[in-house]
Order: C-alpha cells, then sequence, then structure tokens
C-alpha cells in the first residue's frame, strides 16, 4: 500500500476522534455477532432435519430428505445409508437410494 494513502487513512481517523473509533467498534462486534448466531442458527436447523429423517411422520421425512439434497457430505452420505435401510415405505426408501446415489456420484 503507498505510503500516501496511509498518511491519509491516519489523518482521517484523527479526524473521526474517539467516537468515530467507538463507532467501528460496535460495528465490528455487531457484525461478529451476527456470524455467531448465524452459524448457530444453522447448526441447529440442520440438526433438527437430520433428526426429522427417521421421524414417525412420512411428510417429516420427505422434508428431511429434500433438505439433505442440498448438503452434499461424508456425513450425510452415511445417515442416508442408515435410512434407506430403515425406510419401511417403499416411495421414500426409492426417493433416499436416488438421492444416496446422487450424492456418492458427487462425492467421488
Amino acid at each position: 500500500m503507498p505510503a500516501r494513502v496511509l498518511l491519509r487513512r491516519a489523518a482521517a481517523r484523527r479526524q473521526m476522534g474517539p467516537a468515530g473509533a467507538a463507532r467501528g467498534s460496535l460495528a465490528l462486534v455487531g457484525f461478529l455477532g451476527g456470524m455467531t448466531l448465524g452459524v448457530l442458527l444453522a447448526s441447529q436447523q440442520l440438526y433438527r432435519h437430520r433428526r426429522n429423517l427417521f421421524s414417525p411422520r412420512s411428510y417429516e421425512r420427505l422434508a428431511a430428505l429434500s433438505y439433505l439434497r442440498g448438503q452434499p457430505s461424508v456425513e450425510t452420505l452415511r445417515l442416508l445409508h442408515d435410512y434407506v435401510g430403515w425406510e419401511s415405505r417403499p416411495l421414500l426408501r426409492r426417493r433416499g437410494f436416488r438421492l444416496l446415489r446422487q450424492l456418492e456420484r458427487t462425492l467421488d
């Protein structure tokens, strides 16, 4: 970075004073807090959908399969393998098996 740019930034910081620096710090804390909250909510949602994959309600299992389609990972692959062996409804078993094959091709 050129020295001229660094000098301009230093001068701008001096003109802002302590209130401007506090606003910048507050914005950074807000951003990091929002990111942390987003990661926490996403992990809870993932856990809920994986739990619903073995739900007694077939529509919840269907919704969980639809969600897992967008989550390609080795863990999802193992989970679907267990699900296909567990599922008693032929329609959902076939859907799970198709998704399992698709994920295998994607991860190879």
